[in-house]
């Protein structure tokens, strides 16, 4: 297959929209990542999501709409639902509620609820009007890869696989959405993102983040979010967290990476030694650049053959929650404090001396 690539515009627009209603994939920006979408009412191009990816049955669709309305059709609304909306709508907050009947369970991999955002991003609103039905859509990458923040990323992953792409520029936020439980009164963070459990206290007067936002689930355990079971956002190279202060972490990570070959370090740019060399990558002056950085350097780095990657610790608070919870998953929850690898680099060079 010949995957065409079109600019966003009116016209690229309306051919994506006769796409997704004949029962297409068409991968599309959003403010968060690049989603991969069909018709929300069409299990089969739902199915074909999952064929593309390479993506578990078990990994749950996030139904994209225009608002309310459109998600009340899909899903049973509650007071929460209706609250967090209304406060943060459209923008990169999905809520789970219970599935209406009328909607395939295809789409919530036969979960009994269903996820549904109101994207901010003009061309996202723009194709989900022109096709005239809710849009289920996952990231457009192949799963278990890093988030597509540009078109070019989905040609990496997809090209080749799906008909037809929407080039609308590069992601504002680079971060998956924030998934919130609304099936009950106090809101529960599934997957955190730009809208923070702080932010989500403020409107909801509380505010609970699930333990596994930072934990691996264990067997068997129940994943009502995209992004909660499996191993996702990942690079090719062995990816390790390190913890500490800012000096403890900078002093480790030049350590780690002194005459190491295809080895990077990422930390905040306030870290990183005057005359760094080529190894060191900014992940930004905080959490918020971090978030829209992070998703690029990763492929960046498959592109330039690293093996191995150290990042610093974000604090998990805000925006660094979000952060961290992407860096944990993407290092299969390697994560290690930088005075126990600084003791594991002098033990080994003592061992060769």
């Amino acid at each position: 297959m010949q995957t065409r690539r079109l600019k966003a515009d009116e016209q690229g627009i309306l051919e994506a929209a006769d796409r997704i209603r004949s029962g297409d994939l068409v991968a599309f920006p959003t403010e968060t990542v690049y989603g991969l979408g069909a018709s929300v009412y069409d299990a089969a191009a739902v199915q074909a999501i999952f064929a593309a990816k390479g993506r578990p049955g078990d990994n749950p669709l996030i139904a994209h709409v225009l608002g309310i309305r459109d998600a009340q059709a899909l899903g049973e609304w509650t007071p929460l639902a209706q609250t967090l909306a209304e406060a943060f709508w459209p923008g990169p907050l999905t809520l789970i509620v219970k599935r209406r009947p009328q909607v395939s369970s295809v789409v919530s991999a036969g979960l009994p609820t269903i996820a549904l955002r109101a994207p901010s991003h003009p061309v996202a609103r723009a194709l989900i009007a022109a096709a005239g039905v809710p849009i289920a859509a996952p990231s457009a990458n192949r799963s278990g890869r890093p988030s597509p923040t540009t078109a070019d990323h989905v040609m990496e992953d997809l090209g080749g696989i799906i008909p037809l792409v929407l080039d609308g520029g590069a992601s504002e936020v680079g971060l998956e959405s924030t998934v919130v439980d609304a099936t009950s009164e106090i809101p529960l963070v599934l997957r955190p993102g730009a809208v923070t459990p702080e932010m989500l206290a403020t409107v909801a007067g509380e505010c609970r983040v699930a333990e596994a936002v930072m934990r691996q689930l264990r067997e068997g355990e129940y994943a009502p979010s995209p992004g909660m079971r499996h191993k996702h956002y990942a690079p090719k190279a062995r990816m390790t967290l390190v913890e500490g202060s800012g000096d403890e972490v900078a002093a480790a990570l030049t350590a780690l990476t002194a005459n190491a070959p295809n080895t990077w370090a990422l930390a905040l740019a306030d870290i990183i030694p005057q005359g760094a060399g080529p190894q060191w990558r900014s992940l930004g002056r905080d959490a918020g650049e971090a978030a829209h950085n992070l998703f690029y350097l990763l492929r960046e780095a498959d592109h330039q053959g690293v093996k191995r990657i150290y990042v610093q610790a974000l604090r998990r608070d805000g925006m660094g929650l979000a952060v961290m919870n992407r860096l944990a998953r993407a290092a299969g929850f390697d994560i290690k404090t930088a005075r126990e690898l600084l003791q594991g680099q002098h033990d080994k060079k003592g061992n060769t001396e």
